[in-house]
C-alpha cells in the first residue's frame, strides 16, 4: 500500500547490488515440503511474495526460521492449509501441490491469484501430475488432488515454467523414473533443478527441453544460495539507459539475460560484462523491436521496463506481446504523462521522443509499477504513482532505495485512501 513519487531524472550513476530472485526463490521454498531435514536459503529477498508464501507454508506444517536473509524450513508432517484465502492472492501458491501430493497423496488449494495480466490457467499443471497418477477434482474455487505419485511421461503444449516446476517437484519422490517432454529451460528451472539435486533428487537434461527425474524415497537438507534477479537487473538496465550516466550493477548474471542484452545494445547502451557484474553507460538512442517469448526469447516480465525505456526514444519501437494476452494495461498509464503509444490487438506501437509531463498514475501490475516509475523519471516535473495493491513491492526489494542510490528521486509516501480518492 503506496505511493510512490517521482521527479525527472538525466543521470543515473553508482553501483547497486542485485538481489536474488523471486521466481527462483519462491518454488525454492515450495521444496521445504518435500523433507523433514532443514533446507536453508540464502540470500532470501525481502519481498511481500516471500513474506505471503511463508504465511501459506506455515498453515501447510512447514517449520520455518528466519535468520536475517536466510531462510530454513523444514516439515515433519505436511498438510492442505485450512486457509484457502492466502493462497488466491498470489500465483505461485499453486506451487505447494506437487510436493503436497509427493509427500502425502492429497493437496487442496485455491486457484491461484497474482497479477491480472491475462488468463493464466493451471491446466498444464494438473495434466502433468494426473500423468503421475494423481486424480483432480475442482469445486468451489478450488483444486482437489488425491492419489499415490508414480512415474510417468508428461508432455507440456507450452513450455509453462509454473507447470514444469510443479511436475518436478512431484516427480522428485514419485515411484518410479518419469520424463517432462517441451519443458521450460528458464535460469530458475534451472536453478530448482540444481537445488532437488542438492537435496537427494537425481534430474538430469537440465537446461534442455526434456527432464529426467529418478524417483527417490525421501530427500534431505541442504544450503543452498539462488541467483540473481535476471529481471530486476534489467529493469536496472533499462532505467540506466534513459539517462546519460554509468552504472555497475553487482551480482547481475549476462548469461541470463542475453536476449534482453541484445536488445539494449541495440538501441545504443554500451554494456560491458565484469567479474563483478555488469556494466552500463552511455543513453539508448536507436528505436526496436520487441517479440516475447519462452526462453531463451525475450521474457515477458522485461516488455513493460523496455517499453518505458522506448518513450525516450526517437522514432517508433514495436512490441509484440506473445504470452499474456492482457500485458499492455501500463501503456494507457504511459499515455497519461503524455506518451503516443497504439495498441493494436497484442502489438504496441511506441512513438518514442514525445515530451513527457508528470503526472497522477498507478501501478497496473508489477513489471507495469516497475515501468511506471521509470516512465516518471523520463517526464519532466513529478509523478505519483499510486499502487494500492503493492504490486510493486511483490517483486523488489525496495526499488525506490536502488534507483536512488544511484541520483534518482524516487520517494515512498505512505498510502492515504481519502488523499488518493479525493
Amino acid at each position: 500500500m503506496a505511493i510512490y513519487r517521482i521527479r525527472h531524472c538525466e543521470r543515473l550513476s553508482g553501483e547497486v547490488q542485485i538481489h536474488s530472485a523471486k521466481n527462483a526463490v519462491l518454488p525454492l521454498m515450495c521444496a521445504g515440503l518435500l523433507t523433514r531435514d532443514p533446507v536453508t536459503i540464502e540470500n532470501v529477498p525481502c519481498l511481500t511474495d516471500v513474506d505471503t508464501l511463508l504465511n501459506i507454508l506455515d498453515e501447510c506444517g512447514v517449520h520455518i526460521q528466519r535468520d536475517g536473509t536466510s531462510v530454513a524450513l523444514w516439515s515433519e508432517a505436511p498438510c492442505s492449509p485450512t486457509s484457502q484465502n492466502l493462497l488466491s492472492h498470489m500465483r505461485a501458491s499453486v506451487l505447494i501441490m506437487g510436493p503436497l501430493l509427493a509427500r502425502t497423496g492429497y493437496a487442496r488449494v485455491a486457484l491461484p491469484g497474482g497479477c491480472a495480466i491475462g488468463q493464466r490457467p493451471i491446466d498444464l499443471h494438473i495434466k502433468g501430475l494426473e500423468a503421475l497418477g494423481a486424480h483432480a477434482h475442482l469445486t468451489s474455487g478450488a483444486i482437489t488432488l488425491q492419489g499415490e505419485l508414480r512415474g510417468g511421461s508428461v508432455y507440456l503444449d507450452f513450455p509453462s515454467v509454473g507447470a514444469t516446476e510443479n511436475i518436478l517437484l512431484g516427480a522428485v519422490l514419485a515411484r518410479g523414473n518419469s520424463r517432462i517432454e517441451n519443458a521450460a529451460k528458464e535460469p530458475e528451472i534451472v536453478d530448482l533443478c540444481k537445488f532437488l539435486n542438492a537435496m537427494g533428487a537425481k534430474i538430469e537434461g537440465i537446461g534442455t527441453g526434456t527432464l529426467y527425474i529418478e524417483g527417490q524415497k525421501q530427500l534431505h537438507g541442504c544450503v543452498y544460495r539462488p541467483i540473481p534477479d535476471r529481471i530486476e537487473a534489467g529493469t536496472m538496465l533499462c532505467a540506466a539507459a534513459m539517462t546519460d550516466g554509468s552504472v555497475l550493477l553487482r551480482n547481475a548474471s549476462p548469461e541470463h539475460m542475453r536476449a534482453v542484452l541484445f536488445k539494449l545494445k541495440e538501441a545504443g547502451a554500451i554494456i560491458k560484462e565484469c567479474s563483478s557484474g555488469l556494466r552500463i553507460s552511455g543513453r539508448a538512442i536507436h528505436p526496436f523491436q520487441v517479440r516475447t517469448l519462452a526462453y531463451p526469447g525475450f521474457p515477458t516480465d522485461m516488455q513493460a521496463p523496455m517499453m518505458a525505456l522506448a518513450l525516450r526514444l526517437q522514432g517508433t519501437s514495436v512490441f509484440l506481446e506473445t504470452i499474456f494476452e492482457n500485458r499492455f494495461m501500463h501503456a494507457r498509464e504511459m499515455v497519461r504523462l503524455g506518451a503516443h503509444i497504439r495498441i493494436e490487438d497484442r502489438i504496441a506501437l511506441v512513438n518514442g521522443g514525445q515530451p513527457l509531463a508528470g503526472a497522477t498514475v498507478n501501478s497496473t501490475d508489477l513489471r507495469g509499477g516497475a515501468a511506471m516509475i521509470l516512465a516518471g523519471m523520463a517526464a519532466e516535473g513529478e509523478t505519483m504513482l499510486q499502487d494500492p495493491q503493492g504490486h510493486i513491492a511483490r517483486g523488489y526489494e525496495d526499488l525506490p532505495g536502488m534507483l536512488s542510490a544511484l541520483g534518482a528521486d524516487v520517494t515512498v509516501m505512505d498510502w492515504n485512501p481519502e488523499e488518493a480518492n479525493g
